[in-house]
């Protein structure tokens, strides 16, 4: 079969400058060519042309969500005082969740993300029935299995077993990933122990870091309110018993093995300096989350230093029960907005946060090399990509999308098929099809 041409008045591959009056010839869900519409159609002669409206964009990653916890959007519709305070308000709900359909919950959410451009996701998963979701969907990306709750003793006697069954009986047919879940919700051995067996399975790991303002104290003396939450909910960890480890989380997880290029984690809320700089020392992308960490009564990340100083970071929605929507560009947006605030005032900021938003996240997955690779539009790439109702009008075409993207995804192509699977956001928007 021969080529599909998805052509629009511009074409914005990440890769490269964007092009105006762009095209990009898809065959069996990979990228052929990106360029002029006019030498994409001379090349591929006698090709299929599908036309879009507004402005073609290299598919969005999703760099931290989960997507099974679509249906607790209530829990995420309030804005609270502290991370506590949510914290307490999710385990309610999600403890009194037995027997909710999680694979569906995930599927919806799935569905979601791609209307709005989305086309790659790092999802952390609690509930291993919501694994398959991402394959079913046409999402690209990681399905990250969840470990949390675990003391040295539980995890001995029967989570370690069950984590290597999960990698075992759902590795041949998904991409997973491991997620420890924090620095609070496991023991230290078994921390110590997820670093040597994603280590020898080849899986990434995605962790939850510095969300809180009060994990630093919690690492460092066991004390403060993350400690006594830990004790309320009756897990006797190592850090409580000794008193803390003296070191700050980042330091904490540096010490266990866990961070590394290998590694990405969420959120970096109360990064410091020189924290910031182990994570780039060690080649750790940060998620940031800034309207999840706003429901959290949060100010939000310290963007603008980790643009300064280069630090790799990416953009994630979180999901629905922390954050308004799994729109990923109200979050670039937010970020845009903080930065600025921050004291960030050089001119390339909406084209860093686009490429945080796209390159960014597929680097944070490790999947922005190689065949199939996703984050860009380029020769030999997923054809991932999503379409959006913005004229720029004369704007830098990244400020325009960053300033009007949000809302506007008309549709998402996913690299499936001859023609890739195209999920309309409007089911009475038409697409133009001529040769």
């Amino acid at each position: 079969m021969g080529a599909v041409i998805h052509s629009a008045p511009l074409v914005m591959p990440v890769s490269r400058p964007p092009v105006a009056d762009g095209a990009v010839a898809v065959r069996h869900g990979c990228v052929q060519a990106v360029g002029s519409r006019r030498d994409v159609l001379a090349s591929h002669p006698g090709a299929e042309e599908i036309r879009w409206p507004g402005m073609l964009v290299a598919g969005l990653v999703n760099a931290h969500t989960h997507l099974q916890f679509t249906r607790m959007a209530d829990v995420g519709r309030r804005v609270y005082s502290t991370f506590e305070e949510w914290s307490g308000a999710f385990d309610a709900v999600y403890f009194s969740s037995a027997g909710a359909d999680w694979a569906s919950a995930a599927r919806e959410g799935a569905l979601l993300a791609l209307r709005h451009g989305t086309t790659a996701v790092a999802d952390v998963v609690t509930d291993v029935e919501a694994v398959p979701v991402l394959a079913e969907t046409g999402l690209a990306g990681i399905s990250y299995l969840e470990v949390l709750g675990d003391t040295d003793t539980s995890w001995a006697q029967a989570g370690r077993h069950r984590l290597a069954t999960h990698v075992h009986e759902l590795g041949d047919s998904a991409a997973i990933g491991v997620s420890p879940h924090a620095p609070y919700t496991l023991d230290t051995g078994v921390l110590a122990d997820l670093a040597i067996l994603t280590r020898a399975f080849g899986l990434r790991r995605h962790i939850h870091l510095l969300e809180s303002a009060h994990e630093r104290e919690y690492t460092v003396s066991g004390t403060g309110p993350i400690a006594q939450l830990v004790r309320d909910l009756g897990f006797d960890f190592e850090i409580l018993r000794v008193g803390g480890t003296g070191h700050g989380p980042v330091a904490f997880l540096d010490s266990l093995g866990l961070l590394g290029p290998q590694c990405h984690v969420a959120h970096g809320v109360h990064l410091d300096a020189s924290e910031r700089a182990l994570l780039r020392e060690r080649g750790v992308s940060v998620a940031l989350c800034p309207r999840s960490n706003r429901t959290l009564g949060l100010d939000g990340p310290p963007v603008a230093a980790l643009l300064d100083e280069g630090g790799p970071i990416a953009v994630g929605t979180d999901s629905l029960a922390s954050s308004p929507s799994l729109d990923l560009l109200e979050d670039v947006r937010l970020l845009r907005d903080l930065a600025r605030e921050q004291g960030y005032r050089a001119p390339d900021l909406s084209r860093r946060l686009v490429e945080a938003a796209t390159a960014g996240g597929a680097r944070a997955l490790g999947l922005s090399a190689g065949p199939g690779r996703i984050g860009s539009l380029a020769p030999g790439s997923r054809a991932d990509f999503a379409v959006f109702s913005v004229d720029p009008d004369g704007r830098d075409p990244y400020d325009a999308l960053v300033a009007d993207g949000a809302g506007r995804c008309v549709a998402t192509v996913t690299g499936a098929g001859r023609a890739g699977r195209v999920h309309l956001a409007d089911s009475t928007a038409e697409v133009r099809r001529g040769c």
